[in-house]
């Protein structure tokens, strides 16, 4: 079977950046499971996998783009320290979770500096291009009950918590 829309796919995987360095992999873990063409995975990702089938190898280059977006200097804010309340010591790589006009988003604290907080609302990952090497573990019709979640459920069935 091929990796078409409305098929579950499970790849091993590891992701680097650049400049060579791992950024994430599936190794020592179970392979990552998708519903192709719910928008389970970036989108380059997914355009790069379709027809694929068991077995197959694949490098894959996505350019920062097609992966999490260019970077967006507009999310970057300082912020006065009196702000985050409830919390002492506000650290270099806290992520908070912050309302905006675009719905809940994750900020990552990039600078302190006396009571100034920089934050940024940007992807770790954004502005970078990124390369996955894959191998396709299973491909498998997706069933009833995925395709109306909208995502691949695990082995033993899938629990929303």
């Amino acid at each position: 079977m091929n990796i078409s829309e409305n098929c579950v796919a499970s790849f091993h995987y590891t992701l680097t950046d650049g400049s060579g360095k791992v950024l994430d992999s599936s190794e020592g873990h179970e392979p990552l499971s998708y519903l192709h063409g719910a928008g389970n995975i970036i989108p380059g990702l997914e355009d790069a996998l379709v027809g694929k089938v068991v077995g197959d190898k694949l490098n894959v280059s996505v350019n920062a783009a097609e992966a999490y977006g260019l970077r967006d200097d507009s999310l970057v804010q300082e912020l006065p320290s009196n702000m985050f309340t409830g919390i002492d010591n506000i650290e270099v790589g806290m992520e908070f979770h912050a309302e905006t006009e675009q719905g809940l988003q994750v900020v990552t604290v990039t600078k302190v500096e006396g009571d100034q907080v920089t934050i940024d609302g940007n992807h770790p990952l954004a502005g970078v291009d990124l390369t996955f090497d894959v191998e396709i573990t299973e491909v498998r019709a997706a069933t009833e009950e995925e395709l109306n979640h909208g995502h691949a459920h695990g082995a033993g069935g899938h629990h929303h918590h």
